[in-house]
């Protein structure tokens, strides 16, 4: 064999070898993703002050098990979910909007499946048990400097986490709406069998389930997986939050 032959055979060897890697690399990420961890990008202020915009957190695909929204492009290959488990309340999700199947969103998980929900001055109701909150330190937003009142809210099953609070009167301080009234009882959300109520931390600028015709009660189906922990946060290209770096939610 002459030097220029072996010199190509190595060459193609050495492409061949490159490329091999490459596709391996690649169906190791697609299985990851599809089946262990998602990275997500935090696109609003909705869930402030647990999230930021620019925060990066990986969300565990198999903490509810898998159903089509948890694979790419959504393919329609079986119906429900399979290795399902529940979520628990106070969970943070990452979940296909219902109205669309397409969007994904990021909310905290407050109501289960049977649950009653109504939202009185601010104040969350479960089940006619009342969420307590208790005032705590104001939250600062960084880029406006901006003071907003922030709450340590508790949920019966003792998950705790903070909520912001910008308006005495918001639009959303009250809810559901009043024709929700049945048979004389104040009016309520009433979650339905196989669906949850989720809530943005943000709770005057967020919408959520709270919203019937937009968000409304979240199939079980459209949950794509829950929110573990922030990997990565950045302000701006050139302003890396170390601090919040792999911390846990």
């Amino acid at each position: 064999m002459s030097e220029k032959t072996a010199s190509e055979t190595r060459a193609k060897g050495g492409f061949g070898e490159i490329v091999s890697i490459v596709v391996q690399a690649l169906l190791i990420a697609v299985v990851v993703r599809t089946f262990l961890y998602q990275p997500f990008s935090i696109p609003s202020g909705s869930m402030l002050g647990t999230l930021l915009i620019g925060d990066y957190v990986l969300v565990s695909k198999f903490s509810y098990g898998y159903s089509r929204y948890s694979f790419p492009f959504s393919p329609d290959l079986f119906e429900g979910r399979i290795l399902g488990d529940q979520p628990e309340r106070g969970d943070i999700i990452v979940f296909r909007l219902p109205a669309d199947g397409e969007t994904d969103y990021i909310k905290r998980v407050i109501g289960l499946p049977g649950d009653r929900i109504r939202i009185v001055d601010g104040v969350v109701y479960i089940n006619d048990q009342e969420v307590v909150r208790e005032r705590i330190e104001d939250f600062v937003d960084e880029q406006s400097g901006r003071s907003v009142r922030q709450f340590r809210e508790t949920l019966p099953n003792g998950v705790s986490y903070n909520v912001l609070d910008l308006l005495d009167d918001g639009f959303a301080d009250n809810m559901p709406p009043p024709d929700l009234a049945v048979d004389g009882r104040p009016a309520e959300y009433v979650v339905p069998e196989g669906h949850y109520f989720m809530m943005g931390d943000n709770r005057d600028q967020s919408t959520d389930s709270r919203f019937l015709d937009r968000v409304g009660y979240v199939p079980f189906e459209n949950l794509i997986g829950r929110a573990d922990v922030i990997f990565f946060s950045r302000s701006d290209w050139s302003s890396i939050r170390f601090g919040r770096i792999f911390k846990l939610l």
